[in-house]
Formats: C-alpha cells, sequence, structure tokens
C-alpha cells in the first residue's frame, strides 16, 4: 500500500467546496457594497495627475468635489439585472459604492481642475499655481 500524499491544492479546494455550501456561494449575484478603483499619479512641472479606473461606472455615476484642501472622487457602479438560464452567476466584478480622497499640495490651483472621462477612466489634472514673485522691500 502505497503512503497518502498530502495535496494541499486539492485540500484547499475541498475547503472552498465546503464553505460555499455553507455560505451560499452558489446562490444568485450577491452584491458588493463598495470597493476601491486603482489610481495612477503623475507629477511634472505643470501639476498633478490622477488616472481612476472606473470600468463600467457611466460619466454621471460620477462626482468629484475639492473641500479644505481635499479632492474626493466618489460614485457608483451599478449592478444591471440579468436573466440566466444557469441555476447561479459567478460574478468578480466590483459594483457598489466607491470614494478616493487625495490631499492636494500646497502648490495646487483648486480652481482649475479638469476632468474627463474615456474609456472607463477618469483623468484628472490639477495644475500648479503660478509661484509668486519675490518682494522687494524698501526700507524708510
Amino acid at each position: 500500500m502505497w503512503p497518502t500524499v498530502f495535496d494541499p491544492f486539492k485540500e484547499l479546494q475541498d475547503i472552498e467546496r465546503r464553505l460555499g455550501a455553507v455560505l451560499g456561494a452558489n446562490k444568485p449575484v450577491q452584491k458588493v457594497e463598495a470597493f476601491t478603483p486603482a489610481v495612477n499619479e503623475k507629477v511634472d512641472d505643470k501639476g498633478y495627475y490622477l488616472e481612476i479606473d472606473l470600468p463600467g461606472v457611466k460619466k454621471e455615476n460620477i462626482e468629484i468635489n475639492v473641500n479644505d484642501g481635499v479632492l474626493t472622487v466618489s460614485g457608483e457602479r451599478k449592478l444591471e439585472k440579468k436573466e440566466e438560464k444557469e441555476n447561479y452567476t459567478r460574478i468578480e466584478s466590483f459594483f457598489g459604492r466607491f470614494e478616493r480622497a487625495f490631499k492636494l499640495p500646497a502648490d495646487a490651483d483648486a480652481d482649475n481642475i479638469e476632468a474627463k472621462f474615456e474609456d472607463g477612466v477618469l483623468k484628472v489634472f490639477i495644475p500648479r499655481k503660478a509661484k509668486a514673485e519675490g518682494k522687494k522691500i524698501e526700507i524708510k
């Protein structure tokens, strides 16, 4: 008789199957309450750039606000109802509300922030304020 070989991947699959049965993983779609979109940040002499990945989010479901030196991007990715012929659907995409907040640097020009949304990516440009020229003060 051969010795029993321990296969950790088989054990993990078995645990996942049993937990799925207990937790109801094979039920219809479950809604995720919130998610955090990925952000790419870039800085150059002109300003600050944010690229926020929002696939499947509609432009009208995104809101951008600036308050007390903080830029906040929030919104919602809504789950569309689908009729399936199978007994279950597996969805790994994130749905629900999202919010990201960014503290603006001291030289950020909050009054001239620009944003555009294309191909599921929100691009935000935060220009730098023009540096104040030094002033010589005459002594009287």
